[in-house]
């Protein structure tokens, strides 16, 4: 439930805000965030990505931004890094790759909330937010300060990435944030020779876990060379220019987002009331 006494942060010029979460770390949540924002962008929505992982953040790598690169302040705002065509922000842009962020969970929920108030975002459509894995005070932080029209959880197959999985479900419906989908990722492995597939980590787990909750199964990406590829290259698989499978089931995914977001029209969320004398 979520908490009446707890201000909320608003963001008048950010139309759609999801998140995309995960119980534990490695299962690829990041890669799946900015592959998510950058198809978003690709079929003509405004989208953005806010790295929310305060301690391990990932989102300058993969979007290709080089290493000690800052944002400009302009009047006190942070002017977010345009990278590969998102407007993003990410503590990666704010400290160094080789220092951690040795904080306790209230200070890492500061940094998180000065993120995304003092960052000067432009009109979006859609702002991803790369969930940090687990279900502690920065998700909880976020969930219940910011007004999420949805999440989608990231899991493998395995038996191990499914029980945290569920975890990150049950968090965010005890703070009313509905569940977009499941994405399963590393669903099978392709031989890069062969074009051979098998199921390295188990196999229908997403399916399972969806029906377990009601929710849909949204994508099964398989685990591809073209992934890593990318990932090293900082470049999102759908803007890579070649035909890769992959990409299109990261344009599936972003269309059925999208369809889930129109879905959840504003009445529906914040319904009339009408008062009347008695």
């Amino acid at each position: 439930m979520t908490d009446q006494g707890i201000d909320t942060i608003a963001l008048p010029q950010v139309e759609r805000i999801i998140a995309v979460g995960s119980g534990k770390g490695g299962v690829g949540k990041s890669t799946v965030a900015s592959n998510l924002a950058a198809a978003l962008a690709a079929l003509g929505a405004k989208s953005g990505l806010l790295d929310a992982d305060i301690y391990g953040p990932s989102v300058g790598r993969l979007l290709g931004v080089p290493a000690g690169t800052k944002p400009d302040v302009i009047d006190g705002k942070l002017q977010p890094m345009v990278a590969r065509g998102l407007a993003t922000m990410s503590m990666s842009y704010l400290g160094n790759e080789r220092t951690p962020a040795i904080w306790r969970g209230p200070m890492a929920s500061g940094a998180l909330q000065q993120m995304l108030t003092q960052t000067h975002w432009p009109t979006l459509d859609v702002l991803v937010i790369d969930m940090p894995p687990g279900t502690g005070d920065i998700q909880l932080t976020l969930a219940q300060r910011v007004r999420l029209d949805g999440a989608l959880i990231v899991t493998t197959p395995q038996d191990l990435s499914l029980l945290d999985a569920r975890k990150g479900i049950e968090m965010f419906r005890k703070v009313e944030v509905p569940i977009l989908g499941i994405v399963e990722n590393m669903s099978t492995h392709v031989c890069s020779a062969c074009g051979h597939e098998e199921a390295l980590f188990g196999s229908k787990g997403g399916a399972s876990i969806a029906a377990e909750y009601g929710v849909e199964l949204l994508a099964e990406l398989p685990l591809e060379m073209g992934v890593r590829e990318s990932a090293d290259q900082g470049v999102p698989l759908v803007q890579s220019g070649g035909q890769s499978h992959h990409a299109e089931r990261y344009l599936a995914l972003a269309r059925q987002v999208l369809d889930r977001l129109h879905e959840r029209s504003d009445d529906a969320r914040f319904p009339e009331i009408e008062i009347v004398d008695d």
